[in-house]
């Protein structure tokens, strides 16, 4: 009998990489029969499922952990299977390997905070451009349902879009200036808790991943080289943790 695994369920698309997630109506139906929790409410009290959503057995084969939301997903793994990455495989039996926490001791709240804002505030001005390229990169069944039915367009007229990247770009210079603090004896200048990657440099990054897979030459071509390359130097020492098993 195999060993059971940590299922992820995450958004198809034609990329062969997990991207930034979207919430999209064809989910809730395959979320509601996993007994998936909501990831928030509408105002109205309807509850929104979204992607991804982790079902651990591995402790309990007969009632299994069910997680939605990659913060709550990440802080259960840290804290079930503490120093440990699970690589969970079609073929293999899930594997540990030693990892290095991802929230130290006392920084989970100003990583929550930290994540937040990034969620809620710094991605804010890319959704007029990635949103649509996003649209694009979902299977043809999934794009009748994007945005209640409606397909975003892409902003094809030169000044606009050029105008919308300099709303980005103004995220990213505020956000590099924060950083910059711990640059010196405070840190390495690169990673958000001064030498070595915690969650919230992983929140960032997940934006990076977004932006290079679906707006490679657009997008990525000229947020690598904004801020002096730390952009670029941030992903390099992420990269490790991007292979997908």
């Amino acid at each position: 009998m195999s060993q059971p695994m940590i299922i992820l369920y995450d958004v198809p698309s034609n990329i062969p990489q997990p991207w930034a997630p979207n919430i999209w109506r064809t989910v809730e139906e395959t979320l509601h029969a996993i007994g998936a929790p909501p990831t928030s409410v509408k105002n109205d009290g309807r509850p929104v499922f979204s992607l991804p959503v982790v079902v651990d057995p591995i402790r309990s084969p007969q009632a299994p952990i069910v997680l939605s939301n990659a913060n709550n997903i990440a802080e259960y793994l840290e804290v079930t299977y503490p120093g440990q990455y699970i690589f969970p495989s079609a073929i293999l039996p899930s594997e540990r390997f030693a990892a290095r926490q991802v929230f130290p001791e006392g920084s989970r709240a100003l990583q929550a905070l930290f994540v937040h804002y990034i969620q809620e505030i710094f991605t804010k001005p890319l959704l007029p451009i990635m949103v649509p390229l996003s649209h694009q990169r979902l299977p043809e069944r999934s794009q009748s349902h994007f945005l209640s039915g409606t397909t975003p367009s892409y902003l094809s007229v030169p000044p606009e879009r050029e105008q919308a990247w300099r709303a980005v770009q103004e995220q990213f210079d505020f956000l590099a200036n924060i950083l910059d603090k711990n640059s010196g004896t405070d840190g390495d200048g690169v990673v958000a808790m001064g030498h070595e990657l915690t969650y919230a440099d992983f929140a960032i990054v997940s934006v990076l991943i977004w932006i290079e897979k679906v707006a490679p030459h657009d997008g990525w071509v000229r947020i690598r080289q904004w801020n002096g390359g730390r952009w670029g130097k941030l992903w390099e020492r992420c990269k490790s943790c991007m292979d997908v098993f």
